[in-house]
């Protein structure tokens, strides 16, 4: 199996371990996704892997005129997937979770069956299958991290970070295209992993904007669940305050 497709299948176990230990009440806890309960952040990891299995597969909508999904050319994907989510909001407990845990394997089965290198559609336009694993399991950690900060549990910090940080990086060109900024030049991560060892993800062309600090710091701030001012995150040229306020993960 490719090291990010075993990755994404640990960190479907690690949230597959929280979800394991959760009360009735605490499915229909409040997340710190804004109107979201656990269920809800459930079913949109269920639904997007959905996605995910018909894009690697060739069954991916175009458009959201059949219903797949709620996006089209007027709506942001932000307001599609909470449409979707409202759409199917009420699934109880035990088909909720069957519905996680036999997508989530079966994303992981197709994946584990194909070249990587394909490109396949995904909500921003086509990418390499390789890639679209790597965003699943930074989302599966994204929410697995929401689901287990509702109920009091704090996610391990592993090496998949480095992968999560490595996806930041790389798609600083579409971060800054979507907010229709340019950048100054090329831009390196000088990271500390878990384990105190160095994480550097860095251009070929000399760096014009270098940012230093944790990489869990780096990941949390890219997947909008810390500020940048609330962490340990230093940046010193000129794209640094642009890069740490516009680096994200996902479309």
């Amino acid at each position: 199996m490719d090291p990010i497709v075993t990755a994404l299948e640990e960190q479907q176990a690690e949230l597959a371990t929280i979800m394991d230990r959760m009360t009735e009440i605490e499915w229909r806890a409040p997340t710190r996704c804004e109107g979201w309960t656990t269920s809800d952040v459930v079913l949109h990891l269920a639904q997007s892997d959905e996605m995910a299995v018909a894009s690697a597969s060739g069954r991916f909508p175009r458009s959201g005129g059949d219903g797949t999904t709620d996006w089209n050319g007027t709506q942001s994907v932000d307001e599609g997937v909470a449409r979707m989510v409202e759409r199917e909001r009420g699934i109880g407990i035990v088909d909720l979770r069957e519905r996680w845990t036999s997508t989530a394997r079966e994303l992981v089965r197709v994946l584990d069956h194909m070249d990587l290198s394909t490109r396949v559609p995904w909500v921003a336009g086509d990418l390499s299958a390789r890639t679209l694993a790597t965003t699943r399991m930074a989302e599966t950690w994204i929410h697995a991290g929401d689901v287990g900060d509702a109920i009091g549990v704090a996610l391990e910090q592993t090496g998949r970070l480095r992968l999560v940080a490595r996806l930041a990086w790389r798609t600083l060109p579409y971060a800054f295209a979507s907010a229709g900024r340019t950048m100054a030049g090329p831009i390196a991560f000088r990271l500390t992993s878990p384990g105190g060892e160095p994480w550097d993800f860095l251009p070929e062309e000399p760096a014009t904007t270098t940012i230093t600090g944790p990489a869990a710091d780096l990941c949390a701030v890219a997947a909008r669940r810390a500020d940048p001012s609330a962490t340990s995150l230093h940046g010193e040229g000129p794209d640094a305050a642009n890069v740490l306020a516009l680096v994200r993960t996902y479309a």
